[in-house]
C-alpha cells in the first residue's frame, strides 16, 4: 500500500462510504504478506515513499511472478533487478506491458504512472562502455522513483576532453553518479569540477590488478575530492536509490 492509496481509503472512512470493518479487511495485510518462500513488505513505500524491489538473482521466475502479483495487486509499481534474459521472458509474458533493459538486466512493471518528485536532474556518467550495465542499473532505479535522469557515456580519464566537452551538462545536473572500473579516477575528477552530491561506483571492468573491482572501490574511498560517497562494487542499483532521496522534491 502507498501513500497515495491509504489516503484513500482514509477519506472513504471519514466520509462514510467506506465502513471501519471493511477498511480493516483492506489493512489486514499491512505492514507485511508472507508467501510459502517470502515475506513481503507492502509497508515499505509509506515508509521510504518506494516500494520494495526484487532482486532477481537467486529466486526462480515463479517465485518473482508471485511477489510482483502481490505488489500489484496492492497498487505498486515493481522494479526487478538482476533479471537474465529468460526469466524476463516468463516475466514480460505473465505482466502486459513491462519494459525490460537488457543492459541493466532490471524489468520494470508500471501499474500507474511515474510522477516526477526529484527537484532537478540526476546525470549518470560511464568510464568507459564496459561499464554501461552497471550505469544503466543505476540509471534505470533512479527513473523508476520518478527522476530525470540523464546519461554521459565512455567520457573516461584517458581521454579527459571528453569528459570537459561536457561541462555544462556537468553543471546542470543536481546529483551525479559516476561509474568507473579500472583505477577508478573519474569520480574525483568530475567532484572536483562540481558543486554537487558526485556518487562513485567502483565497477569490477579492468585487467587482473584490478581485483574484481576492489582496487577501484579502494581509489574511490580514498578520493583527494571533497563529498563522494562511495557505494559498493557493481551496484548500479544502490546508487541510482541513493540519488533518487538526494534528488527528492
Amino acid at each position: 500500500m502507498n501513500t497515495k492509496k491509504l489516503k484513500t481509503l482514509l477519506d472513504s472512512i471519514k466520509s462514510g462510504s467506506l465502513e471501519v470493518d471493511a477498511a480493516l479487511d483492506k489493512l489486514k495485510f499491512m505492514p507485511f504478506e508472507e508467501l510459502d518462500f517470502a515475506t513481503i513488505d507492502t509497508h515499505r513505500s509509506l515508509r521510504r515513499g518506494f516500494p520494495e524491489v526484487i532482486y532477481g538473482e537467486g529466486k526462480t521466475a515463479a517465485e518473482i511472478k508471485a511477489i510482483t502479483g502481490k505488489l500489484k495487486k496492492n497498487g505498486e509499481n515493481v522494479l526487478i533487478t538482476r533479471l537474465d534474459v529468460a526469466k524476463s521472458r516468463a516475466l514480460r509474458l505473465a505482466f502486459k506491458g513491462s519494459s525490460y533493459n537488457k543492459a541493466a538486466r532490471t524489468l520494470f512493471i508500471k501499474t500507474h504512472k511515474v510522477e516526477n518528485t526529484g527537484r532537478g536532474d540526476i546525470l549518470v556518467l560511464s568510464a568507459g562502455t564496459s561499464d554501461i550495465p552497471v550505469a544503466e542499473e543505476a540509471a534505470v532505479t533512479a527513473e523508476s522513483m520518478g527522476n530525470s535522469v540523464k546519461r554521459l557515456y565512455d567520457v573516461g580519464v584517458s581521454g579527459l576532453h571528453r569528459l570537459l566537452h561536457k561541462k555544462e551538462e556537468l553543471a546542470s545536473a543536481r546529483v551525479l553518479i559516476v561509474v568507473a572500473g579500472m583505477e577508478g579516477a573519474l569520480p574525483s575528477v568530475v567532484s572536483g569540477l562540481v558543486a554537487r552530491p558526485v556518487i562513485a561506483v567502483p565497477t569490477s571492468v579492468g585487467y587482473g590488478a584490478n581485483l574484481g573491482g576492489l582496487t577501484t572501490l579502494m581509489a574511490m574511498l580514498n578520493s583527494c575530492a571533497s563529498g563522494i560517497t562511495v557505494v559498493n562494487i557493481d551496484n548500479g542499483f544502490g546508487a541510482g536509490y541513493a540519488a533518487a532521496i538526494m534528488n527528492k522534491d
